[in-house]
């Protein structure tokens, strides 16, 4: 039996006549830009992440990208933050000129650790921001980073992958984004709540923040025609906010599907040795947008899951210190071991919502086989 690492037709397939429902009074309307539509997912999205405020844009990267200039980011500062995620976190940096600082990961959530991250800034003097990334749907330490960084260093979530996770702080169920000084959304089609096409959404406490970054999305606007500033060409489409807002009542469900999964998969895969099942931080509670796996023998396993049809991918093979191109940075291959290791062992296997009963047990089957039992 084949099993894709993904299946946006199983989980269309039920909510087909929602999104239809959805889509065509805008289309019938002929209103694509802004609009109801968008404050209609903003104020959904500022209710679930516990923030005052949420502004749609294009997509996950343009969310870090207007992040770091509203916090005024720019040439001759450097932002500190993960090498083990994709691609977007660090080249946002490098795309309003400033500088990427890596530090290594916590070997038990991937997410940055909070020492390393202290370490990185006080031997930079430059260091203007913080990105701390949300890795496989569990929230970053931002607590924990809070408690060791300078006072008042902006911290910036790039919480991509964890939109509806959550994480006790002193007693309180905290958001994703909320603790951050700003907080990014992406709602690329795989994501737990994806749309149709790219989208994504930023989110913050701060009234001074929030005018920013709507000025920055619509090109440095606030009049049409009259501009305060060099913006951006970044904002959400209607149609997407309309099909994002019809499918935020099932994110909840959807998350604790994954959940359930992810429960399952670690009872099967509790006596295997060389396997190590996904530590979630005992404060977190992951929306597992992936799940993940250290193995070894990480690469025979893959083909091996490949042979029998079992779909599964690595997050990420290459860490960012060692992309061709950030070599201009000046980091070298032993620079950051966890990080490092990571990279070579790590394995996703399928684990959305509408994952069957006989699908799972093909995953778990084909695993167990790989490791002799």
């Amino acid at each position: 039996m084949a099993v894709p690492l993904l299946d946006l037709k199983a989980q269309h397939a039920t909510i087909r006549d929602e999104m239809v429902a959805a889509i065509m009074p805008i289309i019938d309307g002929q209103t694509f830009i802004l609009g109801h539509p968008v404050e209609q997912i903003e104020s959904l999205v500022a209710k679930l992440s516990q923030t005052r405020h949420a502004i749609g844009c294009a997509n996950g990267t343009d969310a870090i990208l207007l992040a770091l200039r509203a916090l005024d980011v720019g040439k001759n500062d450097a932002v500190v933050t993960t090498p083990f995620t994709f691609f977007a976190t660090a080249g946002a940096v490098h795309n309003v000129g400033a500088r990427t600082v890596f530090a290594d990961i916590d070997p038990d959530t991937f997410n940055i650790s909070p020492e390393a991250a202290d370490e990185a800034v006080r031997n930079t003097p430059d260091a203007k921001a913080v990105i701390a990334v949300d890795l496989f749907g569990q929230m970053a330490a931002i607590d924990d980073l809070r408690q060791v960084l300078p006072a008042g260093m902006p911290i910036v979530e790039d919480a991509a992958q964890s939109i509806g996770a959550s994480r006790e702080v002193d007693g309180r169920k905290v958001m994703a984004g909320e603790m951050a000084d700003i907080g990014t959304f992406s709602f690329f089609p795989s994501k737990n709540l994806g749309g149709y096409g790219d989208g994504g959404m930023i989110v913050t406490q701060s009234d001074e923040l929030e005018a920013r970054l709507r000025r920055l999305r619509t090109h440095g606007s606030v009049r049409t025609y009259f501009h305060e500033e060099v913006g951006y060409n970044s904002r959400l489409d209607a149609l997407q906010a309309v099909i994002l807002s019809a499918k935020l009542p099932h994110l909840a469900s959807w998350s604790a599907a994954r959940r359930r999964n992810a429960s399952l998969y670690n009872r099967a895969f509790a006596d295997l040795d060389g396997v190590r099942t996904p530590v979630i931080d005992g404060r977190n509670e992951s929306i597992y947008n992936q799940y993940t796996l250290r193995a070894e023998r990480r690469d025979e396993l893959q083909q091996f899951l490949k042979q029998r049809g079992i779909g599964n991918s690595v997050y990420y093979p290459l860490p960012l210190h060692m992309q061709p191109c950030f070599a201009y940075l000046g980091y070298e291959e032993g620079d950051f071991p966890e990080s490092e290791r990571a990279a070579r062992e790590v394995v996703s296997l399928p684990v959305y919502p509408e994952l069957t009963d006989s699908q799972r047990d093909e995953v778990i089957s084909a695993v167990r086989a790989f490791y002799g039992r």
